[in-house]
C-alpha cells in the first residue's frame, strides 16, 4: 500500500496529538506512575494486566506527543514525565474552566435574588 508524503504527514500529525493520548486510560495511567519517580518499561508493565509490548507501543505514543521522555541510564532506559506539555492541556481546559465560572456567578445571583424575594 502506498501513502503519499503529506498523507504520512498527516496520519503522523493525527497521532502526536496530545488529546489522543491522553483519551486512553492505560496512558493516564502511565503518566500518573511516571509522574511520581522515572520508570523502566518493565516496571511500568508491572502495574497494568497487559503485555510488555503493549506499555511500549503506549509509551511510544506518549514519546510522539512529547508527554514523557526516555533517558538512558547504562543499559535501562527510564521514562520521565514531562510537565511542561501537560501546560497545553491546563490551557485548553483554562477556557472551559472560566465558562463555568461565570454560570457559577450566575447561578449564585439568581439564587440570591430569590433568597433576597422571599424575605
Amino acid at each position: 500500500m502506498y501513502i503519499c508524503n503529506r498523507t504520512a504527514s498527516y496520519l503522523l500529525f493525527m497521532r502526536r496529538d496530545i488529546f489522543q493520548a491522553i483519551a486512553d486510560p492505560t496512558r493516564r495511567a502511565i503518566l500518573v506512575l511516571i509522574a511520581v519517580q522515572s520508570m523502566t518499561p518493565n516496571a511500568i508493565a508491572e502495574h497494568f494486566d497487559i503485555t510488555r509490548q503493549s506499555i511500549s507501543k503506549h509509551l511510544r505514543i506518549l514519546s510522539e506527543c512529547d508527554l514523557v521522555a526516555p533517558k538512558q541510564d547504562g543499559r535501562e532506559i527510564f521514562y520521565e514525565l514531562k510537565i511542561d506539555k501537560l501546560k497545553e492541556i491546563d490551557v485548553w481546559l483554562d477556557q472551559f474552566r472560566k465558562i463555568m465560572e461565570e454560570q457559577f456567578l450566575q447561578l449564585d445571583q439568581v439564587l440570591n435574588n430569590l433568597k433576597n424575594k422571599n424575605k
